[in-house]
């Protein structure tokens, strides 16, 4: 029971080191490889491996240290040679090493407990391969014989756990457990012997472990049967009991056991034997029976011994004694100093007689071998008080103040009341940590930052940085973002930032044309407790993109209307034609524009200014030059990339405004087609699509509606002209130059006797379409009209209709004019089909009996460009 007190009290002991700084405990199988690791201890201490190679690292033990050795570099624990548990701890559980890791420079103390687990190495061995009994014939069933126990040396689940016995004809095999957990193996006779029939008899006695894998192990029984003897051994006391200090020499005698046989002759003749393994300790005399000492006992791991000795005539019968040898212990160890608190740090503000640190020391010796007593250094404001016989507290003993002193070595000595003394000594480094009393400061008083414009949102933009004098978590700064407005928006939608690295990041993508710059203020606080803080102050400054290409003011670029500007043909060389006017929202050398010319009818005529856009005449006019001008002016920014935009400046050379009519006609006619022939593929694309959704469904529908107005569709030709309301405009030319004609239309009811008349359009100075004026700006009134002029292909009639005859005035250009007239000519409709889709206009009366006539030079008077 002493036994298992002390292996009980030794693994809690180890255990509880696995919890305390500077104290490390590993748990490793036996037999591991030489070279093998065992840990990181490096790590496992909080050291660097360079504070190792510093302070010339050591193992120290007065056992272990041929079993482990330290890499240095790397801060591991080697195997150093290949350990078996049973050659180190035999039975004793648990199993381990303990040694010290010793630093210099300052000097460090570190222990290092290291548990050998079992592993299943061991088959269970019987000290003798075969047994020989002899038995009388007339021995008795229940007749025992007490057979050798195997011997397992591996421990827990890896230990002995069962017999087998074969064959069984004759004996059964029974096991009898106890007290101390040993089992004995007895051997019962369950039908008696016949020496006549068998005088030999061979039995195997099989002892099987309970490891993983399962091993076995054997010794054969080998029986003769004799004739009946009927007195056994009989020892002078069934139990010894002897005492052998620990370190005895080999060879000491322990003591003798004696037997007696009341048989005669070798019935009565007594042998002596060890019949349990005793680890090759001891050894009796078989004829003496004098037990001596063949090995090294040690106190501290095996403190009792028990032995069976076993008596065996000459006729077979045994008898057998307990000898337990008890050990006395010598002192021949130190004390084994075990730090049980983590604490490696204890505030200054800390009050007198604050608990540091609690120590256990242990004595593995007994009596006043094992009675130990602590001291620490002198000049510290600390003391040493015990609490317990194991127990001792490391207290404060005055104020701390961490500016006179921030560290202490405390040196923990103790010593044993043995014979000489023995004594250990322990380091503890002891930090003062501070108190929260500093408020973090920035770097700097202001921050200032930029970015530029158009930027991608969390993007970072700079960093603020803040310290703290104090320590740890006292000197942990997190960074907050103060509340504020910008422009009346909370200044957390604009940035950011990051409560660990101070990083200022943006939430939004910034426009330096809306926003130029703003404020805001980061608080910085510790995680003090209390906590303090401190506030700075951030402008950030928006930098210009290049992102606003250059818009023009003039000349105004419409889709009703056309812009010309007239250079005489007398103009000289640099004659300012006009003005390029733009302007850019961006700022800097984004916003600094030039002009360029791009096309132009005839380059060699006119040339802009690089930066005022003035386009000025670079020679002389000639009569040669073309009425009809058109640059095409690019201006620029000087952004990186730059941005650019496109003004046409349509040109009219000429000295009066009839003189380029005709020209800028056709010019508008092709403005007008070239900007409306996108709509007009769009709109191709969506009725054809129409159509073919609806076609199954109309075609259907047309033709039974072309048979019944099939007898109508031949009777009449004549052509619907639809009604346009006074002064109607060109609302999608693109020229300069009015194109207000009037179409005097009269309709009867046969159109050979029809009469169209053109009437000349009106003119000004400065070319311009308007599409919702109802007059001509600036109108030169002029009393000759083209069908007064001698060239006029229009052959004008008075209207052969009756009164009921219609009035049509059109407000088209000439080619517009021939294409209405040439789409309804193109249809084969009657005038009564299209009675109720020509609008009535009082003033001109009953539309119903009028009709078209084009006149037969009608070509010639459109002779224009479509």
């Amino acid at each position: 029971m002493q036994t298992m007190s002390w292996q009980v009290l030794l693994f809690i002991s180890v255990f509880c080191l696995s919890s305390v700084f500077g104290q490390v405990s590993y748990s490793i199988p036996e037999e591991m490889e030489k070279g093998s690791l065992v840990g990181n201890l490096a790590q496992a201490l909080g050291l660097d491996p360079k504070r190792l190679i510093s302070g010339k690292a050591r193992i120290f033990s007065r056992d272990s240290a041929e079993y482990m050795e330290l890499n240095k570099e790397r801060g591991v624990l080697l195997i150093k040679e290949s350990i078996d548990r049973e050659a180190l701890c035999g039975q004793s559980t648990p199993c381990a090493l303990h040694f010290q890791i010793i630093l210099e420079n300052p000097m460090e103390f570190y222990s290092v407990t290291i548990e050998i687990t079992d592993i299943n190495d061991n088959p269970p061995t019987f000290e003798k391969s075969d047994v020989k009994f002899r038995i009388s014939e007339s021995a008795v069933s229940g007749a025992k014989f007490i057979l050798d126990r195997a011997i397992d040396l591996d421990v827990g689940v890896n230990s002995l756990k069962t017999y087998f016995l074969q064959p069984s004809d004759n004996f059964v095999l029974k096991l009898h457990s106890k007290a101390d957990g040993i089992k004995n193996v007895e051997m019962v006779l369950e039908k008696p012997l016949d020496r006549e029939k068998n005088e030999h008899l061979s039995l195997v006695l099989t002892a099987v472990d309970g490891g993983e894998p399962q091993m076995s192990g054997t010794m054969q029984i080998l029986i003769t049967v004799l004739d009946a003897n009927d007195n056994a051994p009989v020892f002078t006391q069934p139990v010894y009991k002897a005492s052998i200090e620990e370190n005895a020499p080999v060879g000491t005698v322990v003591l003798a056991v004696t037997a007696t046989d009341a048989d005669y002759g070798s019935n009565g003749r007594i042998s002596y034997s060890i019949s349990n393994y005793s680890r090759g300790l001891f050894e009796v005399n078989k004829d003496t029976g004098v037990i001596t000492l063949m090995g090294h006992v040690d106190y501290e791991k095996l403190r009792t011994f028990q032995i069976n000795i076993r008596a065996s005539d000459g006729g077979g019968l045994t008898g057998f004694c307990k000898v337990i040898v008890d050990v006395v212990d010598i002192n021949d160890n130190k004390p084994d100093i075990h730090i049980m608190s983590t604490s490696t740090s204890i505030p200054e503000d800390a009050k007198t007689n604050t608990v540091v640190t609690m120590i256990n020391v242990e004595d593995a010796d007994s009596s006043e071998n094992g009675k130990v007593q602590c001291t620490i250094n002198d000049n510290i404001p600390f003391v040493m008080r015990s609490s317990s016989n194991s127990f001792y507290s490391l207290l404060t003993d005055s104020d701390l103040d961490r500016e006179r002193a921030s560290e202490y070595n405390i040196t923990v000595t103790c010593s044993d009341e043995g014979v000489p003394s023995l004594s250990s000594s322990v380091t503890l480094t002891l930090q003062i940590s501070d108190v929260n009393d500093n408020a973090p400061v920035f770097e700097r008083s202001s921050y200032e930052a930029y970015i530029v414009e158009n930027n991608t949102p969390g993007l970072s933009i700079f960093t603020v940085k803040a310290r703290d004098a104090d320590w740890n978590q006292n000197a942990r700064v997190s960074y907050i973002l103060e509340d504020s407005s910008v422009n009346g928006v909370p200044v957390s939608s604009y940035v950011s930032v990051s409560a660990d690295s101070g990083v200022i990041h943006a939430v939004r993508s910034f426009d330096y044309e809306q926003i130029k710059d703003f404020h805001f203020r980061v608080k910085a606080q510790d995680g003090g407790s209390p906590p303090l803080s401190s506030n700075v102050s951030v402008k950030i400054l928006i930098q210009d993109h290049n992102d606003n290409a250059p818009q023009v003011l003039y000349p105004v670029q419409t889709g009703g209307s056309l812009v010309a500007e007239m250079v005489p043909r007398s103009a000289e060389v640099g004659y300012l034609v006009t003005k390029v006017v733009a302007v850019d929202v961006d700022s800097g050398q984004n916003a600094w524009l030039s002009y360029k010319l791009q096309k132009a009818t005839d380059r060699a005529l006119f040339e802009v200014g690089l930066q005022n856009g003035e386009i000025r005449t670079i020679r002389q006019v000639t009569d040669k030059d073309a009425v009809k001008q058109r640059l095409t002016v690019v201006v620029e920014d000087n952004g990186q990339p730059s941005r650019s935009a496109t003004v046409i400046v349509n040109v009219a050379v000429a000295d009066s405004f009839p003189e380029v009519l005709s020209e800028f006609t056709d010019f508008t006619q092709d403005k007008e087609y070239n900007d409306n022939l996108t709509f007009y593929l769009v709109l191709a694309l969506a009725v054809v699509s129409f159509l073919f959704i609806t076609c199954l469904v109309v075609i259907i529908s047309v033709k039974i509606y072309r048979w019944r107005q099939s007898r109508i569709l031949y009777q009449s030709n004549l052509p619907v002209i639809p009604y346009y309301p006074p002064r109607y405009s060109d609302t999608l030319g693109t020229g300069t130059l009015p194109h207000v004609y009037n179409y005097e239309v009269c309709r009867t009811t046969d159109s050979r006797k029809s009469d169209c008349k053109f009437g000349r359009a009106g003119s000004q100075n400065v070319l311009i379409m308007d599409p919702s004026s109802t007059g001509t700006m600036q109108r030169i009134q002029s009393e000759n009209s083209i069908l007064d002029e001698p060239d006029s292909p229009l052959e004008v009639r008075p209207c052969s209709a009756p009164l009921s005859a219609t009035m049509f005035q059109f407000h088209r250009r000439p080619v517009e004019v021939l294409t209405i007239i040439s789409a309804f000519q193109r249809k084969k409709t009657t005038y009564a089909q299209h009675m109720n889709r020509i609008p009535l206009n009082a003033e001109y009366g009953d539309k119903r009996h009028c009709s078209l006539f084009v006149p037969k030079n009608i070509n010639h008077l459109f002779r224009l460009k479509s």
